[in-house]
Formats: structure tokens, C-alpha cells, sequence
């Protein structure tokens, strides 16, 4: 399409190539003011042809699009619409409202997708939720009208919950929920309705209903605030923790019903307060990955939503497998993350109450000391046959439990059991094992102990000493609610609210602790903290920030869905943060020696690159000397479609410098192109660049090389999007390609006075960070920089799908 005018007839073959519909490509070629800006829409789209639903966005822009923010409509075309970024037109209105008010000011883009819910996703699970909270509060609402409730009213609410939900999941999802509740519609509610009978009813009900005249002077009732999503508005108050809790069949054929009592759930709340209290459970058997970032967002994130507290609590009740090194690093990454603990504690801190605790049980008849082996007790579970010991007399029990912990036994002669139910269907419930024996020292604890307490038989008594409102874990723990409360009843102590959330996996990744240390103690990987990893430590390595990390699981929200989240979608919550906070800067990680033969080989000259494009005036300085590099793919010697680099036929420009006219080049032994010759001009005021804008780097001083760094480059560790599911096999499907190393790559004085922990968006490259390995003295100069993610999503849509 070329510029200026466009005929009725070339309007129409363009909006046809976009896919409108016949009648408003007609519509729009015959409007000469529509068809010029439509044109213009697409020329800024920088597209020729596009889907349907793009080019009715395309249109919707050429016709509602804010003048006053004309100045970021070809970014608003380029880097959200055509990329789908922004797909549905509820999106375009909001970004038209934020637009509107922004104006011609620089465009903050992290607020702009904010406002425009670039990169939502709600899922079905998240909508279902919603519509279940605006069905409970149009309960009277839906009892007395049946099918005949306003739908659209309804639907409205839902959406005011999930704004960015697609329309017709929450309709659909709406319509199923009221048939599961009224059932299907009958010929009585298929009637029209007689409209004079509901008006004059609406209109009783409104006068019955109507407040009494305030007394003068006084304030009159406000209108209640509209409602605001709360991801935890399923769960209790602390207040309301009286219900049942869980329903507990055992193989006899009885029933538990779980429940605090009114005493215990007064001394609960004159213990907190009334307020929230969640708790951040890890083990320290390891370095945290991405899944626990999602497990602090929902355990932290609840606790600041509700104006309560979190406890950081280790769970550290194998000490074979923990290590301080562990400990600090959890403290460490906890605080990384933007998480501050109401009180840092131990399971170990409760070692004298659990064993008393334990002493409780046996007396009570609930639970006994076994000396069945491991292989033992799988047997015999799997079928449903109860230890030989499990009747053994209680003080026979206490004496060998007291023995036990005065190391008179050995490792693996004796534990203690709790007695549950060997025939349930839930092995949750097969007697499990509450204390075992081993003479090993405690990271916390120290030398006292020489039996330490189970995971099922500490978690839940530590959640009731600690008085947790709301006990959050991920689905695997679901079918442990029985043993956890079961235990709580035997021991009469008070029952928390327990939720699961679905756990974060990634594709391309590992999160299995026991995985993670194979990888790291055989080699495979430079250590925890290797950025190939999804563990915290190995994504902050990398350059992965907290902010686009708690973005990352605010999207996922808190449902119980299960699924295994794609690697890009992170990727597009840290690109958004680091685009916000990344300094700009040229840089060059393969150089092609490039001569400008009609400068002087003293020339010298300071161009300036801008830190933040479009949001502030601060320039960093670029040298322009007659030899410079330029990356070795931006040169080909012929030109071809779609190339836009430097050729010996088409120029191109040095980005803040000037236009270069390749004339020559310079080949080796091997004829290799090794150095490039061309003319260099400034860019003339009111002159059209060059297509191909190319970065570069100068010599710092005539004669001088460019500074030089290593630039690592990282791919998904593993190629297949679930190596979990691979077995034994899963160690074969590592990516040899997870890791490149380019040395000898070169950029501008300003990366000299790049300290470790610097980030930078060299531009047209990507997003790096300065890695530890960095050198950076008045003896050493080596400066290591890691790319964090590309400048945009590279993973092809098809292997995403």
C-alpha cells in the first residue's frame, strides 16, 4: 500500500486481505475519512493480512482510538494487537480508557497491561469460583424467581469478579450452575412474563423495602462499595472455624465428623485475636524452586489480604536430610521474594510438647510401639492387615517409648505408631508412623533427641500449637486431611481450616527435590543455584526478578486446577518487570569488524543512546570511531525479502549514529567475511532512515579495542515439556543446547561500571544480568553477563500449543 490516498477500490482489496466481513468492507471503502485511517492502521500494523478477529480490532482502533494518545497507537498496533497480547475488544476499550487519560506523556507499558489485562488468564476453574460467589449472593434472589432471574445481570457480576474472562466460558459456566441448582426448565418458566404483574410487584417490594427519612442533620446511608474479587472468599473468618471440617469414613462402616468445639475455638481467638494466621511450611532438604514461590504468594499473600500474619515455619524433622545450608538459604529467599515472616520457628522448637503429645496418645489407647520392618508394614498394608503389635498393652507401649528415646534401642527396631484404621481405603489412615529412631545430631536441634517425629504426625499438632487459622497446601496433601484431623480429635486440640491449591509445575523443568540433587551432586548442573534451574536461587541468578515472579502467580490464582504451566508464560511477567527496570545498551555478542573508510582514523565522536526510550531524558555515551563492530548476522552481501541488515546493496543504519553504504569487504584465508568497508553520513534532519537499524559498539578511543564480557545464553534445561513423565529415562531427555557460551562479545565504556547484580536490555539482544562469577577490580577485569530472556517470546506457537 503506498502513502496518501487510498482509492475505494484498493481500500477494499486491503480490508478484505484483513478479513472483515463483506458488509463493512463495503461499508468502510466507501467512507473516505474511514478507509484513509483504517488504511493508516494497517500501514502502522505493519501488516498485510491477519485473522478476522484482528482485523475487527483493527477497525475498532480506526474508529475509537483516543486522539490525544495518537503518539503510542503504532505501539499499541505492533506490540499488542498484532501479537495478540491484546485479542478481545474489552481489552482494546480498557486500553482506550487508560489511553485517553495517559494522553501524549510516555507510556508506562507495565501500567498500560495492567489496565488492559495483557497476559491474563483465567481459567475455568477461576470462573467457576466466581459464578459459584455471585450465585450464594443472589440466593433469595434465585430461590424466588427460579429461571426466570435476569441471566444478563447476573452474567454482569460474574464479570465485574473475572473481568477478563472469555464471555462464553462464564455464560456457559453460569448456565450449568443454575440448571445443577434449579434443574432443567419446565413449560412453566419457558411463559412469557406478564410485565404489568412483575412491575407492580417490583414496585410493592420497593416501597416495603424502602429506609425510613433520616432525622435532620443526619448522614444518610451510603450505597454499599461494589464488590472486590478476593481469591480467599471461599474460606472462613477465624470466627466461623466451628463447622465441619471433614467427614472421616473408616472401614467399619462409622463415620467421623470433625468439628472444634465452641470452647476450643474461643480460646483460639482470644489467642490470635481474632485475625488470620497462615503459615510457609518448608523443609530445609534442599533449595526452593518456582513452586514454592507460588506457596508463599498463596500462605504470605492470604495473610496480607486479610490484615493477618504468616509464620516461616522449617519442618525440620529429618535431620539426615537437613543442613544449615539450607536453613539460611530459605531465610534468605523468603525475604528475596518481598515476604516478611511474622515470627521465624521450628518444628524442632516443639520437641518436648510433641513427645508429650506422644506420650498422651499411647495413654489414651491411640497409639502403640511396632517392630515391623519398612518391608514389613508395606505388606501388610497392602493387605489391609494390622501390625501383630498394635494390641499390645498401653504401659508395655509407654515403657518401650520412654526406652526409645533414652537410645536403648536401635535404628529400625522399633517405632511408634499411631492406631488409626489398617482396613480404610485411604493408607493415610494405616496406622502411620509417628516416631521413629535415629541417632543422627539435629541442624536445630542439636544432640538432645535420638527419635524425631514424623512429617504427618508433627505438621498438623505445630499448626494447632502455632493457632493457624488456615492451614494452605498444595492437592497431594488432599488425601492427608483424614490422618491430619484424625490426630487433632485423638489429641482434643484445635482444628485449622485446611485448603489444597493446585501445585506450579513448569514445562522444560524439574522441581522434584530428589531430582534437583541428582542434577546438582552429579554434575549435570553448576550447583543450585545454576540458572538452567527453576529453583529461586538458579531464576534470580539468572536475572529473574521477585516482582515478575509474584506477577507469574497472581495470574495462576489459587484454584484447584491442576495443570503444567508453559515456561513463556513466565517469561512474559519478568520481560514486562524487566522492561520497566532495565537500563538500555548497545551492545555486540558476535563482532564484525566494520571500517568507515571516509572517516579519519582519529575521528572521534559522542553519540548518545538513550537509558529509557520514551520515559525519561537520561543518555549514555556511545564513541564513534572510524572501526566499530556490528553483529556478524546483521550483514549479508546480497539482500533478500524480508532482510532488512546491511548489504553491499542496501544501507543501513548505526543506531543514535548515522546511515553506512557497505562499498567492500575484507575476506580470511578460509574466505570468511572478517571485516566490512563502507561510508558513513549522519542521518539529515527530515530524512527517511533505513529499514535495518543494526547495534554496534565503537572503540573507546582511536586505536583502543571495546571492552569485552562473556555472554551466556540459556535454553530450557530439558527438551520435552514434561521430563517428570519419562521414568527412569528422564536424565536422557536433558537439552545439550541448555548452555551457550559466547566469550570475546564487546559493548560501551558503560559496561565497565557494571557491578555483579546489574541488569541491562542490550538492545535488539535481550535482557542480561551481571553474574557472580564477574571480576570487576582494580587487578581483574571480567565481567560475566547472563541472559535472563529474549526481548520477546521465541518459543514457536505451535510447540506451545
Amino acid at each position: 500500500m503506498r502513502d496518501g490516498d487510498v482509492t475505494e477500490e484498493e481500500a477494499i482489496d486491503l480490508f478484505t486481505r484483513i478479513n472483515l466481513p463483506e458488509q463493512k468492507v463495503k461499508e468502510a471503502a466507501r467512507s473516505k475519512k474511514l478507509r484513509q485511517e483504517l488504511a493508516a492502521v494497517i500501514l502502522e500494523a505493519g501488516i498485510s493480512d491477519c485473522a478476522r478477529s484482528t482485523g475487527n480490532l483493527l477497525q475498532a482502533v480506526a474508529t475509537k482510538y483516543p486522539i490525544s494518545a495518537r503518539v503510542h497507537r503504532p505501539v499499541v498496533l505492533r506490540d499488542y494487537v498484532v501479537t495478540d497480547k491484546i485479542s478481545a475488544s474489552k481489552q482494546l476499550e480498557a486500553a482506550f480508557k487508560y489511553l485517553e487519560k495517559q494522553g501524549d506523556a510516555p507510556l508506562d507499558l507495565t501500567a498500560f497491561e495492567q489496565a488492559s489485562g495483557v497476559g491474563v488468564v483465567v481459567s475455568e476453574a477461576e470462573v467457576k469460583d466466581a459464578v459459584s460467589s455471585v450465585l450464594a449472593s443472589a440466593a433469595d434472589q434465585i430461590q424466588s424467581q427460579g429461571h426466570r432471574i435476569n441471566r444478563n445481570m447476573l452474567l454482569s457480576k460474574v464479570t465485574l469478579l473475572q473481568p477478563w474472562a472469555d464471555g462464553a466460558v462464564a455464560k456457559a459456566q453460569l448456565d450449568l450452575a443454575l440448571e445443577e441448582r434449579l434443574g432443567p426448565k419446565t413449560a412453566e418458566d419457558e411463559q412469557p412474563v406478564d410485565k404489568k404483574k412483575k412491575k407492580k410487584e417490583a414496585k410493592a417490594a420497593l416501597a416495603a423495602a424502602a429506609p425510613s427519612q433520616p432525622a435532620p442533620g443526619a448522614t444518610p446511608p451510603q450505597a454499599e462499595p461494589a464488590a472486590v474479587s478476593d481469591p480467599y472468599a471461599h474460606l472462613p473468618a477465624p470466627q466461623d472455624n466451628s463447622g465441619v471440617h471433614t467427614t472421616i469414613p473408616f472401614s467399619n462402616g462409622s463415620t467421623m465428623h470433625v468439628t472444634n468445639s465452641r470452647a476450643a475455638l474461643a480460646a483460639h481467638l482470644e489467642a490470635t485475636g481474632g485475625c488470620v494466621v497462615t503459615r510457609f511450611p518448608p523443609e530445609p532438604n534442599g533449595y526452593l524452586h518456582i513452586g514454592h514461590a507460588k506457596a508463599m504468594f498463596v500462605s504470605f499473600g492470604m495473610a496480607k489480604h486479610r490484615g493477618g500474619r504468616c509464620f516461616l515455619r522449617f519442618d525440620d524433622t529429618n535431620p539426615e536430610a537437613e543442613k544449615q545450608e539450607y536453613i539460611d538459604h530459605i531465610r534468605d529467599i523468603v525475604s528475596w521474594m518481598g515476604w516478611t515472616p511474622y515470627k521465624q520457628t521450628f518444628s524442632s522448637d516443639y520437641f518436648e510438647e510433641l513427645y508429650q503429645l506422644a506420650v498422651k496418645l499411647i495413654r489414651s489407647g491411640n497409639a502403640y510401639v511396632d517392630h515391623q520392618t519398612a518391608e514389613e508394614i508395606s505388606a501388610y498394608r497392602e493387605e489391609r492387615r494390622p501390625s501383630p503389635w498394635r494390641e499390645r498393652p498401653m504401659l508395655e507401649s509407654l515403657q518401650l517409648f520412654e526406652d526409645m528415646r533414652r537410645g536403648l534401642i536401635d535404628e529400625g527396631k522399633a517405632t511408634l505408631r499411631m492406631k488409626m484404621d489398617p482396613g480404610n481405603n485411604n493408607y493415610n489412615m494405616f496406622d502411620l508412623i509417628a516416631y521413629r529412631i535415629k541417632f543422627a545430631e539435629h541442624p536445630h536441634a542439636g544432640k538432645g533427641w535420638v527419635i524425631y517425629p514424623s512429617y504427618d504426625y508433627t505438621h498438623c499438632i505445630v499448626d494447632a500449637l502455632e493457632n493457624i487459622t488456615h492451614s494452605l497446601c498444595t492437592l497431594e496433601f488432599e488425601s492427608r486431611r483424614a490422618s491430619y484431623f484424625w490426630l487433632l480429635d485423638a489429641l482434643q486440640l484445635y482444628k485449622p481450616v485446611v485448603w489444597e491449591f493446585a501445585r506450579l509445575s513448569l514445562t522444560n523443568s524439574i522441581t522434584s527435590k530428589r531430582k534437583l540433587n541428582d542434577l546438582v551432586t552429579g554434575g549435570t548442573v553448576k550447583g543450585w543455584d545454576d540458572p538452567r534451574l527453576v529453583t529461586l536461587a538458579g531464576l534470580r541468578r539468572r536475572g529473574v526478578t521477585p516482582e515478575g515472579i509474584n506477577a507469574f502467580c497472581r495470574e495462576l490464582g489459587i484454584t484447584r486446577s491442576d495443570s503444567i504451566v508453559h515456561l513463556h508464560k513466565l517469561d512474559f511477567h519478568v520481560r514486562a518487570h524487566l522492561d520497566a527496570v532495565s537500563p538500555r545498551c548497545l551492545a555486540v555478542l558476535h563482532p564484525l569488524r566494520l571500517v568507515l573508510t571516509n572517516l579519519a582514523p582519529d575521528y572521534l565522536h559522542h553519540v548518545h543512546g538513550k537509558v529509557f526510550p520514551g520515559r525519561s531524558e537520561e543518555t549514555y555515551d556511545l564513541p564513534l570511531t572510524r572501526v566499530v563492530y556490528m553483529e556478524q548476522a546483521d550483514f549479508r552481501e546480497s539482500k533478500s525479502k524480508d532482510y532488512y541488515g546491511l548489504t553491499l546493496d542496501q544501507p543501513a543504519m548505526l543506531k543514535y549514529a548515522g546511515v553506512i553504504t557497505a562499498k567492500d569487504v575484507v575476506r580470511s584465508s578460509s574466505g570468511a567475511v572478517v571485516e566490512v568497508q563502507a561510508d558513513f553520513k549522519p542521518l539529515e534532519a527530515g530524512a527517511k532512515p533505513p529499514k535495518g537499524v543494526l547495534g554496534w559498539v565503537g572503540q573507546p578511543r582511536p586505536g583502543v579495542e571495546p571492552s569485552s564480557f562473556e555472554a551466556r545464553l540459556y535454553e530450557p534445561l530439558f527438551r520435552s515439556p514434561s521430563p517428570a513423565d519419562l521414568g527412569d529415562a528422564w536424565l536422557d531427555d536433558l537439552n545439550p543446547d541448555s548452555l551457550t557460551v559466547v566469550p570475546g562479545a564487546v559493548g560501551p565504556p558503560r559496561l565497565t561500571s557494571a557491578k555483579v547484580g546489574d541488569r541491562f536490555q542490550l538492545e535488539r539482544i535481550g535482557f542480561f544480568y551481571v553474574d557472580p562469577d564477574s571480576t570487576i577490580n582494580d587487578t581483574s577485569n571480567r565481567l560475566v553477563l547472563n541472559r535472563t530472556c529474549t526481548l520477546r517470546d521465541s518459543f514457536p506457537k505451535a510447540a506451545a500449543k
